[in-house]
Parts: C-alpha cells; structure tokens; sequence
C-alpha cells in the first residue's frame, strides 16, 4: 500500500553506498517547503525528505490531522486522523528506503509542533525503523502509540526535543512531560529550552544541528 504523500528531496553532497536519511514533518498549516528550508544547512551526506501532510486546510497550508476548537476555545485532535497520518509517515519511511539507496538503520526525523508530536508516536510506536528525532516545539501525546509500545526495543533511539519559554500555542509545560517519559523507556534525551514563542531560534537550531552531527 502506498503512502501517496509528496515531499521534496535533496540528494546528499557526499554520496556513499547507503546513505543516512533527514526526514522532515512540518507543523499544522504549514507545507513541505518550510522546513525544507533548513535543507542548504544540513549535514551534506544525508538524504533530506520534506513531506507534505495529506489534509489541505482552506485557503492554503496542510495538517497531518485535524484540530477542532469548541465555544471556549479548548483545542480537541483528531487521533483517528493522527494515527493514519503516523502509519502513512511509516509507509513513506519504507518506501524511501526500498527506493533510495538509504541505511534504513539511519533515519532520523525532524519535526515541527504538530510533525513533532507525530514524530514521537512514529519513533514510539515503530522504533525499528527510526534511530534520531529531533522534536521541535511539540509533546508527547500517548493516544497516539500502538498498544503495547512500551515493551518495544529503545535502547538504539537517541533525541533531542527543545521548546519555546513563552511559546503561545503548545505551552511549555506539555514539552516538559516528555523527557521524564522518554528516558523511563530507557531512551537517551537531550532537552532545551529558549526564550522564544512557537518557533526555532538560530541557537535552537544550532544546537539540533551540533547534535546531529554528535550522533551520526
């Protein structure tokens, strides 16, 4: 089954026989050119993949899944939604790997907000196929991990998870949650914070792009 999700590619600089592979996932209303804009300032050996998410939101940008505000502006997430967005990401990874010449023992993802907290479930729920994350401005939200994850084998996955102080759409306090929970797993975490809003500062992204290269 096919994953049918369009994404844009740059090709490593150093081509090896299998490479590494950078997987983006952008935030809710946003597209695949967002982050794809770190592409020029990633490590030069690996393969980077912007993926665009499958629902389009009016006028323009796309989700990974739907999130609905009632009267008082609680925010509600379609988890049904979200777990088809991460099985359809897993399908992408696969994909990419069968297609490309890719270590599928190399994958790392980068997520943004709403492609952060998919990117834990993904790296969670199937940590097989994912060996990096790094989990910008987002949180861990357990509804979306298959039933029994927390028996699966971590001890490979390595992350690095930063967030906003006064970020004013995912409080810093869900952010806060995941590394105790992370390295109750026996995952390896690094956690940072900067006095930023919902966003990635250049010293944010400084210090995921030194830890990439810590952690090739």
């Amino acid at each position: 089954m096919k994953s049918n999700i369009e994404y844009l590619i740059r090709e490593p600089r150093i081509k090896k026989e299998k490479n590494p592979l950078l997987l983006l996932l952008h935030g809710y209303g946003s597209n695949e050119e967002d982050l794809f804009s770190f592409a020029p300032e990633l490590p030069d050996e690996y393969y980077v993949v912007s993926a665009r998410a499958p629902y389009n939101l009016q006028p323009y940008g796309h989700a990974w899944y739907a999130i609905n505000f009632d009267a008082d502006e609680n925010k509600f997430s379609d988890n049904d939604q979200a777990r088809e967005s991460r099985d359809l990401i897993a399908r992408l990874i696969n994909e990419l790997v069968s297609n490309l010449p890719i270590d599928f023992q190399d994958v790392t993802l980068i997520g943004f907000s709403q492609g952060t907290i998919l990117s834990y479930a993904i790296a969670l729920s199937y940590p097989e196929k994912i060996k990096n994350v790094v989990a910008l401005s987002g949180y861990l939200n357990p509804d979306l991990l298959v039933s029994g994850y927390e028996k699966k084998d971590f001890s490979h996955l390595k992350m690095f998870a930063s967030h906003g102080t006064v970020d004013q759409v995912i409080p810093v306090e869900w952010a806060r949650k995941a590394p105790d929970a992370l390295k109750s797993l026996g995952i390896d975490v690094t956690y940072k914070e900067y006095p930023i809003g919902h966003g990635v500062s250049p010293q944010n992204f400084y210090d995921f792009k030194n830890w990439l290269e810590n952690h090739k």
